[in-house]
Formats: structure tokens, sequence, C-alpha cells
């Protein structure tokens, strides 16, 4: 992916880990020394200010699509909390519940207007703060908001699981809504048992079934591990655990990610 673009991370169930895979790309493409930009478009169950905090926010993601403040009073430079040689800025949504009742009742109106509303924050972005890579961690599923998040992205990175209703419907949604938006597409599996990827060549019959089964390209198989699981979301393991073979596998995406 060239410098400047966006990137936007989608699934279609909830709990993929896609939040989580969100984080840690961005930052490691900031402690690489690029300037990037991390959008909470899941308005429907927030969940980066478990990561970044809350404390002191004034504006929301929310309130820059509903036209109530500009594209700076939502943008925060966490570039300290990531140890990062570029910039890392993020923009939350907002998690109280008045608020994500608030998404849920949101028509295809609004959706429009907001649609406008995130390529202005993208020219924002682009232009004026010259940000290289702008990751959006979306809702999951068909919503409008996440088909937005798509219809705007240079590159879309689907998150999939092993769970086979998952498979299924992650399939679905590419070749329906993808395929209809022209949009180019990579799948990073998450959450595949640990002992299906100890051996190589099992890990590459696993890599080659999935490319089958998406007709894209599959960039890594990221493991399921019980330390994963119990980690808080306010830790970045990319940071705290950079040899753990979570962080590794990302590390590879983010490279490939690169060269799309």
């Amino acid at each position: 992916m060239n410098p400047g673009t966006l990137l936007t991370v989608h699934s279609y169930k909830g709990g993929t880990g896609k939040s989580i895979i969100s984080v840690n790309l961005a930052t490691i493409f900031s402690r690489e020394g690029n300037n990037v930009c991390l959008i909470d478009l899941d308005l429907r169950a927030p969940s980066l200010d478990k990561t970044f905090g809350a404390d002191g926010r004034k504006f929301w993601i929310n309130d820059f699509l509903n036209e109530k403040c500009e594209p700076s009073d939502i943008l925060f430079d966490v570039s300290k909390v990531t140890k990062s040689k570029g910039r890392l800025f993020v923009a939350l949504a907002n998690p109280s519940m008045e608020a994500i009742r608030e998404a849920v009742t949101k028509d295809r109106k609004w959706e429009m207007k907001a649609l406008r509303r995130l390529v202005t924050l993208n020219e924002h972005l682009l232009e004026k703060m010259a940000m290289d890579y702008i990751i959006f961690d979306t809702n999951p599923g068909l919503s409008y908001a996440s088909i937005n998040a798509v219809a705007v992205a240079d590159l879309v990175l689907v998150i999939s699981t092993w769970d086979a209703s998952d498979l299924a419907g992650a399939q679905g949604m590419v070749s329906e809504l993808y395929s209809m938006l022209e949009k180019r597409a990579i799948v990073l599996m998450n959450k595949i048992p640990e002992q299906l990827l100890i051996d190589e060549a099992m890990r590459k019959r696993l890599i080659d079934q999935f490319k089958k089964a998406f007709k894209l390209p599959v960039i890594g198989l990221l493991p399921c591990d019980c330390g994963i699981l119990r980690q808080e979301r306010s830790t970045i393991m990319a940071l705290e655990k950079p040899k753990h073979p979570f962080s590794l596998g990302l590390v590879e995406a983010a490279k490939y990610i690169r060269k799309k």
C-alpha cells in the first residue's frame, strides 16, 4: 500500500480481534517512522478508548460525522504512548450508552451525509497533515457505516477466524460487497489453533485452503493464544511483547500491506 492511502479493517462478525489488530498495525507503522491516523468507526461497539483512554475528550468521531466540530477537534496525538518515531493520531468513538443507542438508530440519509464527512476528513488528513496511513476500524457486517468505510478505502483488510459461520459469512460479504464496490482486499486469519501453526507444511495447506475459499490473498495466520485473550485492551502487543508470535505475525502483515 502506497503511503498516503487508507486501510479499512473489516470483519463479518464481532469478536474476530479486528480492533486489536487495527491498534497493533497502527503502532507498527508509526514506530517505523510513518505518520498514522487510527479512527474508530465502530460506533455501535466502540473499543479504542480502552486502549488510549477517554479522559479529557470533548469531541468524538460521532460529533464530526454530525457536523458539530472540525477534524482538528477529534484528533489526539498518542505518539508518546506508543513510543513512535512517526506521529500516531487517534480519533475515538463515543463509548457512552447514549451515543451507542443513537448510532443504532441512524438511517441511510444520515449515513450518506456521514460518507461525505469521511471524505472531508480524509482530505484533511492527507493534504494538511501528510498522513502516510489512515486506518479505519469499522463495525462488523454489512451496515451502512461499514459499507461507507469500505467505499472510501484504498485497501480492505478482512479479519476472519477459524469459526465455520464466520468463514462462511466473511466469504459471502467479500463476494457480494467488495466485488460490487470493486475494492482491493486481502485476508488475515486470526485465532487459528496454535498446534496447527507449528508445522510449516500444515501452515501452507491452511493458507492455500483459505485463499481458495476467499479468492483473495491470505497474508497471514495469527495464533489463538490464551495469553492474548487474557490481555486487557490497554495492552498493545506489538509494543509490550514484540517477540510474541501474534506481534511477529502482524509485523509480517504490515510488510505485505506496504507492498500493495
